[in-house]
């Protein structure tokens, strides 16, 4: 395995390095997309966590490589149709859902080395207690609130017909955490009401998991971060009926207008999950565009309603080769 880690991460700098990576990323923009950032890189390691989650550390050694070998531009300069087109290519960084630990640990390092950003927030959360059934179910299944919270849980979910299966009880923690990580995919497609009751059998947490307004105004006011929306409740957009999907997206757009300045124009679908439906609702609220989840350099063609993004892993924040690799792999025709 670590024979193929590093294959992988010398193929991603001779990528960066070679004049194919060059022509190919020459005016090019990327768009990057994380979620959190952890108070350690431990906590950001495990596999359940790896995908949404970073470490400070982590989060640090990207901005610095990131700044090597990218401009680090806002998000609106990139998809500006006019925007001067660089010898280097640019990267713009995006944060879903609207964590707390976005102004408490990425925040300041994002000032640090004056990297912009733009967060898009689950706007039902922000400046309230609401949780998000991901971290709430997730933490409390890992443990991380008492045996007792876990058995309770585990004791719910079989009785309303999502037992767990039996690797989640592994000794060994990273096949334990993975199919943790498995077993959260898999509720993914279950009602957001249901997800909610779920929630609602796990333990409160001492602090809100999203962000309050007064942050949100805070980084805003710096100049160097944005927001935009990210669905109200973050149901998946596709599976609402239209009545309910014009709700969702009018609260989310009503609540930046509200609780920001500058709103961006730019949606964000909940989960990258997008047809022709929604974005015909999207582009109905005066979104010029939006942002998917598949892969792809923004060249300025293609569908502004479902622009791509490469995610930021722990593992590729810690090894921005393998990040590099993607960019390869998801710039090719």
């Amino acid at each position: 395995m670590a024979i193929k880690q590093l294959l992988k991460r010398t193929s991603g700098w001779l990528y960066l390095n070679s004049s194919v990576g060059r022509n190919q990323l020459h005016g090019a923009g990327v768009i990057l997309m994380l979620h959190r950032v952890l108070g350690n890189d431990r906590a950001a390691n495990l596999p359940h966590r790896n995908e949404l989650c970073v470490g400070p550390q982590a989060f640090e050694h990207l901005l610095v490589w990131l700044r090597k070998h990218f401009d680090c531009v806002p998000l609106m300069e990139l998809l500006q149709p006019n925007a001067l087109r660089t010898e280097r290519p640019r990267v713009a960084l995006t944060f879903d859902d609207g964590w707390r630990d976005n102004a408490v640990n990425a925040y300041p390092l994002l000032q640090k080395h004056q990297v912009p950003a733009s967060i898009f927030l689950s706007t039902d959360f922000i400046g309230s207690r609401q949780r998000f059934w991901w971290e709430s179910v997730g933490e409390t299944l890992w443990g991380s609130h008492g045996e007792k919270a876990r058995m309770h849980l585990i004791e719910h979910l079989r009785i309303t017909g999502h037992p767990l299966p039996v690797l989640l009880d592994d000794i060994d923690v990273d096949r334990r955490s993975v199919a943790l990580l498995h077993y959260l995919q898999g509720l993914k497609s279950l009602d957001p009401q249901e997800l909610e009751r779920l929630t609602n059998e796990c333990p409160p947490d001492s602090l809100p998991q999203a962000l309050d307004w007064h942050q949100v105004r805070a980084m805003e006011a710096s100049g160097l971060v944005r927001f935009g929306p990210h669905g109200a409740s973050h149901s998946i957009l596709t599976g609402l009926d239209d009545v309910r999907l014009h709700e969702e997206i009018s609260r989310s757009r009503g609540a930046l207008q509200n609780g920001c300045n500058r709103p961006l124009p730019v949606y964000c679908y909940p989960n990258g999950d997008n047809d022709e439906r929604v974005r015909e609702q999207v582009a109905n609220h005066d979104y010029p565009f939006a942002l998917g989840t598949t892969t792809g350099l923004y060249r300025g063609a293609g569908d502004p309603l479902n622009l791509p993004r490469f995610g930021v892993s722990q593992r590729t924040a810690r090894n921005p080769e393998l990040l590099s690799l993607r960019i390869f792999r998801g710039a090719r025709p």
